[in-house]
């Protein structure tokens, strides 16, 4: 069963909501609400939530870059949102203020990214930036923020928007590849 879709699990893979992904999607369960990220990925959440006849969780330091509301959208306020005993949304930052990130606790804890924390070709790092097309980092203070938020958090793999995975020990990743960050840049100013 989908208990959540995040950004590049549904709404990444294809924009169009069409009969044949509708039922596909049904028959492993359907799905009970959508989590955006950030809004690179605004496109078309209403439709998906139509469809499925749930609701898209958008956090509301984004609500400016809303296009079209809907009785379906829920902003949310704070750092957390549970959704669920073993899904919870954390606002992270990033390249936008809301940058969010799904944590599901399970048989093997997964933590969902977007591109708010970037799987890199060395699939045993990750990364992090402002914008990612123009390659401006993002300032180590910010990093070392990120990074303490997602520490207390314990999950073995991490997928982010673009197919790449963290298959095994992705806390310890993120938080090996955050110190490997801040050191890069404050070596660069010396």
């Amino acid at each position: 069963m989908v208990l959540f879709s995040f950004t590049y699990l549904v709404l990444l893979q294809t924009s169009n909501v069409d009969g044949k992904t509708i039922e596909e999607i049904n028959k492993i369960g359907g799905i009970q609400g959508i989590a955006l990220s950030h809004p690179h990925y605004y496109s078309a959440q209403i439709e998906w939530a139509e469809a499925f006849d749930c609701n898209v969780y958008i956090h509301e330091s984004d609500r400016q870059w809303v296009q079209r509301s809907d009785r379906r959208i829920v902003f949310w306020e704070g750092e957390t949102l549970s959704l669920s005993e073993n899904i919870t949304l954390y606002r992270l930052g990033g390249h936008f203020e809301c940058g969010t990130l799904l944590f599901k606790v399970g048989n093997d804890n997964v933590l969902l990214t977007g591109d708010i924390i970037q799987v890199v070709a060395d699939r045993n790092w990750v990364s992090f930036m402002y914008s990612y097309p123009n390659l401006i980092p993002l300032p180590a203070s910010k990093v070392g923020q990120m990074a303490r938020i997602v520490e207390p958090l314990k999950f073995e793999r991490l997928y982010n928007a673009f197919h790449r995975i963290v298959k095994n020990n992705a806390d310890e990743v993120v938080q090996r590849s955050a110190k490997r960050y801040i050191k890069a840049l404050s070596d660069r100013d010396k």
